[in-house]
């Protein structure tokens, strides 16, 4: 069934940093937007112009409204559409498994108000199968079938926050279709604004795409967090091996250790794939390993710093610590499964007295508590018995660094990253100039 003509070309639901860059790079080429949201104050506050993600301005908002993009509340616009794309929040249940509550509340409204010949597509990351065991049953109570009646297909969002080489448009979108018509279509649909389109060879292999590129990283984050362990221990500089290891033109790509993981995907993608491997009676063993190792790395930088603060003759316990960064990633305001509340945590349990600077955070709290934010940056690194790097925003240089810090901690790697110049082909590192300077 061809798909039904109406009065707009596209309903997004779920506007946040998924289905707002989604809508704004297909309201750019002419086509006619309306984003769907449960939250009133997103909806409220698009319409009055103003953007709340870091990848899209107030200046973009306007652009788009402009030409015709509206945000509602009002799940009647369903029914006036010929695509929905939803791109819902999946967190994880207190099982650990998938939370799809809001994956089948859209599913529902939708099937309340299509009409034949809708294109549905989802965009939430989820298990292998939740398109054709979740959310075909809930659409087909609308009493049309899916492939038949109407069509549908998952493509795995590939957003990476603060990423300004790629985005929307020129990163390639894979989609899998219900059926090879699905499929066709869906494929037809993003190539009127994405610039590759991929197509697998259905819906699962598509869902388990984004999660291969997940537990991917996943994994190799844990690798390389766990080295940087026994590295200490060892006396070897991991930074230095890393960048050694990279010269490899093939067979070999570069990670880095931190503080821990954080954002949606990386700390919460992979256990999507645990989850429905368990249903199967097996073991995941790769990414439970990974989820391990990840989720101590608080607990070794909190170790890193009280032993830093001993080496000067302090107690961590009456230290000012000062953390730099709260975001999840550098260059962003995106909080998500940050690291740095796990490391404030259990800094403030061992009785230091925080303090934090973030350029993009204005308010910060630790276990409902307010954590004061350094106005003078200059000043408050001067006067901090430890500094902890826990995000490397790009204010945060080497420079400022080494001179006034007295005691740092640096979980980014940010006083040995390469020159990207490499004139002669020798690798150049920022030096460490005195004591006190640490580098995970």
């Amino acid at each position: 069934m061809d798909v039904a003509t109406s009065t707009s070309d596209l309903v997004v639901i779920g506007l946040g940093y998924v289905g707002l860059p989604l809508a704004h790079e297909a309201n750019r080429v002419g086509l006619h937007v309306t984003g769907l949201d449960v939250n009133p104050q997103v909806a409220d506050g698009l319409n009055a112009g103003t953007s709340h993600i870091d990848d899209l301005g107030n200046a973009d908002i306007k652009e788009m409204q402009d030409s015709g993009f509206r945000a509602t509340t009002d799940p009647a616009v369903l029914g006036e559409t010929q695509t929905i794309v939803i791109c819902v929040p999946t967190p994880l249940s207190a099982e650990g498994g998938p939370d799809l509550r809001a994956v089948a509340a859209a599913a529902e409204s939708i099937a309340e108000h299509m009409r034949p010949g809708t294109l549905v597509i989802l965009e939430s990351t989820t298990y292998p199968g939740t398109t054709e065991e979740v959310v075909r049953p809930l659409l087909e109570r609308s009493g049309l079938l899916a492939g038949t009646d109407f069509h549908l297909a998952f493509s795995p969002e590939r957003i990476d926050p603060g990423n300004p080489s790629f985005g929307v448009a020129n990163t390639p979108k894979v989609v899998g279709g219900l059926t090879e018509r699905c499929g066709e279509l869906a494929a037809m649909f993003y190539g009127k604004f994405v610039q590759n389109v991929v197509q697998a060879h259905g819906t699962r292999e598509a869902e388990m795409a984004k999660l291969l590129e997940n537990t991917y990283r996943h994994v190799n984050i844990a690798l390389v967090n766990e080295m940087a362990i026994f590295c200490q221990e060892l006396g070897v500089d991991l930074w230095d091996a890393i960048a050694c290891a990279a010269t490899k033109p093939f067979g070999f790509q570069a990670f880095y250790p931190g503080p821990g993981v954080g954002g949606h995907c990386i700390p919460i993608d992979p256990n999507y794939l645990s989850y429905k491997v368990k249903t199967l009676g097996y073991p995941f063993r790769f990414v439970e390993l990974a989820q391990e190792i990840n989720a101590r790395m608080p607990a070794y930088v909190t170790q890193r710093a009280q032993e830093l603060l001993n080496d000067s003759g302090l107690a961590l316990s009456r230290a000012n610590v000062l953390l730099l960064g709260v975001t999840y990633k550098a260059g962003i305001a995106d909080q998500r499964e940050s690291p740095a509340r796990p490391v404030a945590r259990k800094l403030a349990a061992k009785g230091a007295k925080l303090s934090y600077h973030d350029p993009y955070i204005e308010e910060w709290e630790v276990n409902g508590e307010k954590v004061p934010r350094a106005e003078n940056l200059e000043r408050a690194l001067a006067e901090a018995d430890l500094t902890v790097l826990l995000t490397d925003h790009p204010v945060y240089t080497p420079e400022l660094l080494t001179k006034q810090t007295k005691t740092l901690l640096d979980t980014r790697g940010v006083l040995r990253r390469l020159n990207p110049s490499l004139a002669d082909g020798r690798r150049t590192t920022t030096p460490i100039r005195r004591d006190g300077l640490q580098v995970l």
